[in-house]
């Protein structure tokens, strides 16, 4: 994958970019393969409500309260992935779940499983998450985060979406468009 590259960011659909990344550049990724901000606080987002821990194979490999991370934007170490083989390791396991018997539908447990162990914690000023489902998130936190994602339901695109945050992705929208005018963002 991208044999010339030796690092890459992922930047999800639904993400608006509001500070400038190359800073991502300079972080000593410690020979992990992912960067990416964690997401579990208590007992919240931890890698058991996401992978099914009654199955022999998860339950020895895993630890249940390990700490997910959030997939929207990732830095990737590609040297650390070709190293670790992760491509060879993420289609082993999606073929163990054939039946679905490992972890339901979704691409987070697959990443989660994946770079298990692998994963880098990023500084949550990176990736500020939750704008599609959580009307708490303090404007302050926003105006930090260089990147801010609309996961959840409630894309700013659709009718159903948090007012207060619509606006980040609104002034980005370019309405004289020809195909912008075709769509129905429920504005």
């Amino acid at each position: 994958m991208y044999p010339k590259l030796h690092r890459i960011l992922f930047l999800d659909d639904d993400i608006v970019v509001q500070k400038d990344l190359t800073g991502l550049w300079k972080i000593d990724m410690d020979g992990k393969v992912n960067g990416a901000v964690e997401t579990c606080f208590g007992s919240f987002h931890r890698y058991a409500q996401y992978m099914n821990f009654s199955h022999p194979l998860i339950k020895e490999k895993f630890n249940p309260n390990a700490c997910a991370w959030a997939y929207g934007m990732n830095f990737f170490d590609l040297d650390a992935w070709r190293r670790q083989n992760c491509t060879a390791e993420y289609h082993y396991w999606q073929n163990l779940n054939e039946n679905r018997s490992l972890w339901k539908l979704g691409t987070l447990p697959p990443g989660l499983i994946t770079f298990y162990s692998t994963t880098k914690p990023l500084d949550k000023s990176w990736h500020v998450l939750g704008l599609g489902y959580n009307p708490s998130i303090s404007m302050e936190e926003i105006r930090n985060a260089a990147v801010v994602h609309f996961n959840g339901n409630m894309k700013p695109w659709l009718d159903i979406a948090m007012s207060q945050f619509r606006p980040l992705w609104e002034k980005h929208v370019d309405y004289d468009m020809e195909f912008v005018q075709a769509c129905n963002f429920g504005l």
